[in-house]
């Protein structure tokens, strides 16, 4: 499998060491929760521009973000961001079988645990941007298959779910269902995503040409998204 400029061993330790540096919120993201975050706004109902969801990364630094040194090293690491995102799309496009959550693994009285909860708390974090668009997951036959993304991410669980999580072996089998759900999960939404685009279309038809393109690119909306407007009219 070929993917874009992926990211590099190097460039994954960089970004690791950066979300894990006292320059960083400690309520912000590290890589696996990233890595759950950014998969579910790779496979989700609504394509999310990165504008809206980059502060999410962030913690409670929400928009002001971290405390990079110069606009050099804040334009590298958003750009690693960005890569690891393009990296999940790429997998998901081409090879989607290929596909693994970023789990972390321990050792516990000898055997090998997976310790999923960083990885399914950032996929939950993802849904919670378009609870509502979600929202027909919940009321599908995948529901069940889907429900251990909640057990083992959501932010609090009934009480009467409890016990399904109250120690690690059950938390690492529930780890091992949420990797089986995701190309489902995928397989779900397919067909049924939304694009950025359809979006403004719908929700923004009077976007002037010389305003920034709501997808998040920096770019004039003219520029962007409006000359494929433009192209089709």
């Amino acid at each position: 499998m070929h993917l874009d400029n992926p990211l590099s061993d190097k460039e994954f330790q960089e970004l690791d060491q950066f979300l894990l540096s006292d320059r960083c919120a400690d309520d912000g993201m590290t890589m696996d929760s990233l890595h759950g975050f950014l998969t579910a706004l790779a496979i989700g109902p609504e394509e999310v521009p990165m504008a809206e969801w980059l502060p999410v990364v962030w913690g409670s630094a929400g928009e002001k973000g971290p405390a990079f040194k110069t606009p050099k090293e804040q334009q590298r690491i958003v750009g690693l961001i960005g890569r690891f995102m393009n990296e999940i799309l790429m997998t998901f496009d081409v090879a989607p079988k290929d596909f693994e959550p970023l789990y972390c693994e321990f050792e516990e009285n000898g055997k090998t645990l997976i310790d999923g909860e960083g990885w399914a708390w950032g996929f939950w974090e993802g849904m919670q941007l378009r609870a509502d668009a979600w929202e027909p997951l919940w009321e599908s036959p995948l529901a069940d298959m889907a429900r251990p993304i909640v057990l083992l991410g959501a932010e609090e669980i009934e009480e009467d779910d409890m016990p399904l999580v109250d120690d690690e072996v059950k938390r690492s089998k529930l780890a091992i269902e949420v990797e089986a759900a995701i190309p489902h999960v995928h397989q779900f939404w397919k067909p049924r995503r939304k694009s950025a685009v359809q979006q403004v279309r719908h929700d923004a038809p009077k976007i002037g040409r010389n305003d920034p393109c709501p997808c998040g690119s920096g770019k004039k909306y003219k520029k962007c998204c409006g000359a494929e407007t433009a192209d089709e009219a």
